[in-house]
């Protein structure tokens, strides 16, 4: 069965609701930083990377950093997974705050299922330290395998949270402060809301204080006082701005057979006909009983001979005919779903259609099929 979700975006304004700037603008600069770094989990039962010459390089650095002498061949590294650890730094984060983060084996290890993570620094893009991670792991997924080597695998093992896992050593520069604009970038960009943004912060503020840059940015003027900034920015992101109409579009995707159509979306006038041609060919078989006649003294003898199958073949050639519908100019969305919902046509006849409609222009809409 198709579904056919229609959108119906801004056909009646008594439906359009405005939206507050903070749920359609990020501001530039004010974003969060991804972290990764290399450690190693500890205490595991079993289910570590073995032998890998990786890990046990690892587990031999950092015993010397702790003043032992040990040699990489006689450790087993059983009980030990290397693992790759990432975090999210988020903007203003500062020094002694924490952040969570994830941890995920990069060697063999099969679980992570009661390991701690060693002491280990998560660097940003820049290769600085921003953060250091340790602590135990809380693992969703559970492994289990036998000795005649059947095993079963709930989730995901080998990938597990520290909550509040990692301390903040450093915080990440940002031009908030200094800066003598505010630069809002929508989230969707469009001409017609960067305009409305403009307009609504400059009927808040006074005339001036806001510039459309284009289609995606926004520039506002900020406070001189740094104290003022954040009280201003509380006030930026409380204003209610209606965006505009997106732009019309068709989505198709051709494996679920779900059609979303755009509020906006038009066909111009086009006749469509949609009909299904079906043949049935049965092929049967019919046995007759052969026969020889042969001339004897006494007349002509008849001995009965092998079987003869002779095929029987019914071809049945039937054409479902359905009316077509037609479409007047400025056809809306309701007219459009009502007549493909009439037709009853596939998934795949109802992306034909609608390929056949962008292909002569009759579809004033973005097609995309997915």
């Amino acid at each position: 069965m198709i579904r056919i979700l229609a959108l119906l975006l801004c056909l009646w304004p008594s439906l359009s609701l405005a939206d507050r700037l903070k749920d359609i603008v990020d501001v530039a600069g004010v974003r969060s930083n991804p972290l990764v770094g290399y450690g190693l989990v500890v205490g595991l039962s079993g289910s570590g990377d073995g032998n890998l010459g990786l890990t046990r390089q690892s587990l031999q650095s950092i015993m010397s950093r702790l003043g032992l002498e040990v040699n990489a061949n006689d450790l087993d590294a059983k009980n030990v997974a290397a693992v790759m650890v990432t975090a999210e730094l988020p903007p203003f984060l500062k020094p002694g705050q924490v952040l969570d983060v994830t941890v995920s084996t990069s060697g063999k290890a099969k679980s992570l299922q009661g390991g701690m993570l060693l002491m280990t620094p998560l660097m940003g893009a820049d290769g600085e330290v921003y953060a250091i991670a340790q602590g135990s792991l809380v693992v969703g997924g559970l492994g289990v395998e036998g000795g005649d080597g059947s095993s079963v695998v709930v989730n995901i093992p080998t990938v597990g949270r520290i909550p509040r896992g990692a301390t903040v050593e450093r915080m990440v520069d940002t031009a908030f402060l200094e800066s003598e604009y505010f630069v809002l970038n929508l989230g969707r960009p469009d001409f017609s809301t960067a305009g409305m943004v403009a307009d609504a912060i400059n009927g808040q503020f006074g005339e001036g204080v806001a510039v459309a840059l284009d289609g995606s940015s926004v520039r506002v003027r900020a406070p001189a006082d740094p104290g003022a900034r954040v009280p201003f920015m509380g006030m930026l992101e409380q204003i209610e701005v209606e965006p505009a109409q997106p732009p019309a579009q068709v989505v198709v995707n051709s494996r679920t057979g779900t059609v979303v159509i755009g509020g906006t979306v038009r066909v111009t006038p086009t006749a469509i006909s949609h009909g299904t041609l079906t043949v049935r060919v049965n092929e049967n078989f019919d046995v007759a009983q052969g026969a020889t006649v042969v001339n004897g003294e006494n007349g002509n003898v008849v001995v009965p001979g092998e079987p003869v199958v002779l095929p029987d073949t019914e071809i049945d050639v039937a054409e479902e005919t359905n009316p077509a519908f037609v479409f007047d100019p400025g056809v809306s969305l309701s007219s459009l779903v009502d007549a493909i919902n009439a037709v009853g046509v596939s998934a795949s006849d109802l992306v034909s259609i609608l390929e056949a409609l962008h292909s002569i222009g009759a579809l004033r809409a973005e097609l995309i099929i997915i």
